[in-house]
């Protein structure tokens, strides 16, 4: 297979607005950076260790396609435009899934699930929130 040939879809949301279950029931592989870190650090953020995550995701998205999967998901909250540039490669066909759930239903569902700790990086990531224009592809 051609990794030319190979399509990301890269999901675009805040935390808590359901990116991962999305993700999930598409029946994709996925790679997740919250896992990554979990997985690399036992924490879901430490400054010091992203520019490792950052590589080891786009090594596992590489290694999925080369390994023959056609579709990989990113699961990553891609919030930015500067967030999604790495993403746009030549390497493989770029599409964004936009999961447009607003902050304060993020929020709530992180105090339901007493998640008080990703409120503040909620809020921080709504105010900067850019969601793409172009290469939108939307599943049911």
């Amino acid at each position: 297979m051609n990794i030319v040939d190979c399509k990301l879809i890269a999901t675009v949301g805040l935390p808590r607005s359901g990116k991962t279950t999305w993700a999930r029931q598409q029946g994709y592989p996925i790679v997740c950076p919250d896992s990554i870190r979990l997985a690399l650090h036992s924490q879901r953020f430490e400054t010091r260790a992203e520019p490792m995550v950052w590589a080891m995701a786009t090594i596992m998205v590489r290694a999925l396609f080369l390994a023959g999967h056609s579709v990989v998901i990113l699961d990553s909250t891609c919030t930015t435009e500067a967030r999604r540039e790495p993403w746009k490669t030549d390497e493989w066909e770029t599409w964004w899934k936009i999961i447009p759930t607003p902050a304060v239903n993020c929020i709530e569902r992180a105090v339901v699930d007493g998640d008080i700790e990703i409120i503040p990086v909620i809020e921080r990531m709504a105010a900067k929130l850019e969601f793409p224009t172009t290469d939108l592809w939307t599943l049911s």
